[in-house]
């Protein structure tokens, strides 16, 4: 990295979005976020995050290269099992599959990026795009909470 050219927020930001771009073909019609496993998940992530589809889609990343681990995991309405706010910034996504995921998205998260001169503490600048992914986050669950109801409504 060229410090002079590109600062370690800029080169960090760059890696998490190639490893995400590298599993997604229509990456371009996604927020990105980048991720902490709680609550003994574990992991590191980039989500990707879109209204229209509704969609997101986990891929878990090494936490010291920033590379692919695994194909990504898409969630929408036709794959979820159900959707939960655990704290403030964390959610608990879980797949009809049966897998889950629990996941940590905070504004300024610090992140290790290693470089020619060194490994470096780096903080993650995403406060503009962390308020997105939570008012998201709160839109798929409005929604999901409106198909309960038109289910229950039917049924009665």
């Amino acid at each position: 990295m060229d410090s002079q050219t590109q600062t370690p927020d800029v080169a960090l930001k760059e890696l998490l979005h190639r490893a995400f771009d590298e599993q997604i073909p229509n990456y371009g019609g996604y927020n990105l976020v980048f991720a902490s496993g709680g609550a003994g998940a574990g992991g590191s992530y980039v989500v990707g995050f879109r209204a229209q589809p509704l969609e997101l889609v986990v891929a878990p990343v090494d936490p010291r290269s920033y590379e692919a681990l695994e194909p990504a995991t898409s969630v929408d309405l036709t794959n979820l099992s159900h959707l939960a706010q655990l704290r403030d910034a964390g959610y608990e996504v879980a797949m009809s599959t049966g897998r889950m995921f629990r996941i940590d998205v905070a504004p300024v998260p610090v992140l290790h990026l290693d470089d020619a001169d060194g490994r470096h503490t780096v903080e993650l600048e995403q406060i503009d795009d962390c308020a997105e992914f939570h008012d998201f986050m709160e839109a798929f669950m409005d929604t999901l909470d409106s198909i309960d109801a038109a289910g229950q409504e039917a049924e009665a």
